[in-house]
């Protein structure tokens, strides 16, 4: 343990009245402002700031083991494991943690953002610095305040982290009907630290594309994902794609699989070559049925599989036009006014013309000057576009992009 003699430090009213300090100490959270650690600091700070900023300074120390505690052990050991601390397998094991180490866990546990670890390091250094100069050191009243500031804010009127856990999750779930997760178990995950989020992002990845598991509860999990997609670390993304890689291997992916890598937001961190196999066999499918308006039928579930994946952000841009034509024409259609359509100047694909316009819309590589070189190209975009009526709805997709 550091050494506990006090530090000096003129003038000490200077810094009680400087920066409100009596202001900061309020902030405390009511739990530690009770604790006899708090109430010396408050006893000593008129006389000694110095001795106030110390104690203040083991308090948030203590206050940070407490937190890792009820983090969760598991988190702690991995989190110890990874970063090369000393081992943690018992609650004990924390409490004997050095202030540094203590520190160190809390930030690789996610409770410290890094700005925040970064300023205790600064404000741990600051004290070590004092207490340990060889001649008397006058401790500044910027040093103090500094301290004070830091150890308040960034620890000690912060609540602890209350994780979820996966067993939460499961519960919540893994019912007989349609469920969701609540605003605070949402919120609980978006704070969680990062070996937890992985956990619970495995969990529902594996049962959403689990073919043995009931419906309801794949369909739970799947809807999970999307109302958490936001809240999840790119790292825990990046290491949960890596398990849809080797899920895939070299077998032409599922649709299935793509869609949960989509709503899970991992689909982006999939290997190009998975990516392009997948998106060339759907426009496999796209060839196989026609985009003429007395295909209809067929238009629905072959446009709605492809808006579950995203429509064609994450395609390669040389696949793209094998899909563009087809998305123009069966929006477009062909000259109408004959048989019962006979006051319908166009006929088009009532089911597929809304949803080809979306994809088109809400692809970024699909831009006015795209759909201009494709009239120009295609003969027969051409050869329908020699309506005017037909025309007109190609101006409309130019006009939407255009917007």
């Amino acid at each position: 343990m550091a050494n506990t003699r006090s530090l000096t430090v003129a003038p000490s009213n200077a810094v009680v009245e400087s920066a409100n300090v009596v202001g900061l100490l309020e902030q405390i959270r009511g739990e530690w402002r009770a604790r006899q650690l708090i109430k010396r600091v408050s006893m000593l700070l008129p006389v000694d700031p110095s001795s106030a900023c110390q104690r203040l300074l083991n308090a948030s120390f203590h206050d940070l083991r407490e937190k890792i505690y009820i983090a969760g052990l598991d988190i702690a050991t991995e989190a110890a494991k990874q970063h090369k601390l000393p081992t943690v397998a018992r609650a004990e094991d924390v409490e004997h943690y050095s202030n540094m180490n203590t520190l160190n866990l809390a930030y690789h546990m996610g409770l410290l953002a890094r700005p925040a670890w970064r300023r205790l390091l600064r404000a741990y250094d600051i004290r070590r610095d004092l207490e340990h100069e060889d001649d008397e050191y006058q401790a500044t009243e910027a040093d103090c305040l500094y301290v004070f500031k830091t150890c308040i804010e960034d620890v000690l009127a912060k609540d602890p982290i209350q994780v979820i856990r996966v067993d939460d999750v499961k519960e919540v779930l893994e019912q007989s009907e349609t469920s969701t997760l609540t605003k605070v178990a949402l919120e609980e995950f978006e704070h969680a630290p990062r070996p937890r989020q992985e956990e619970i992002w495995q969990y529902l990845t594996g049962v959403a594309l689990d073919p043995k598991k009931p419906d309801i509860i794949r369909q739970n999990c799947y809807r999970a994902l999307g109302s958490m997609r936001e809240l999840v670390q790119t790292e825990v993304l990046i290491d949960v794609a890596k398990s849809f890689v080797k899920r895939i291997g070299r077998e032409e992916p599922k649709q299935v699989e793509f869609q949960v890598a989509y709503v899970a937001g991992v689909l982006p961190y999939l290997k190009k070559l998975q990516v392009a196999t997948f998106f060339e066999s759907y426009a496999e499918k796209f060839k196989s049925i026609s985009p003429h308006w007395s295909s209809y039928d067929s238009h629905g579930a072959l446009l709605r599989g492809l808006e579950e994946i995203g429509g064609l952000k994450h395609c390669p841009s040389d696949i793209i036009n094998g899909f563009l034509e087809w998305l123009v024409l069966c929006y477009i259609g062909e000259p109408g006014g004959y048989g019962r359509g006979v006051n319908r100047p166009v006929f088009y694909s009532d089911v597929g013309a809304p949803i080809c316009l979306r994809l088109l819309r809400s692809t970024p590589r699909i831009d006015v000057t795209s759909i201009e070189e494709l009239r120009k190209s295609s003969r027969s975009v051409k050869a329908a576009c020699a309506d005017k009526h037909v025309a007109r709805r190609l101006e409309a997709i130019i006009d939407k992009i255009g917007e």
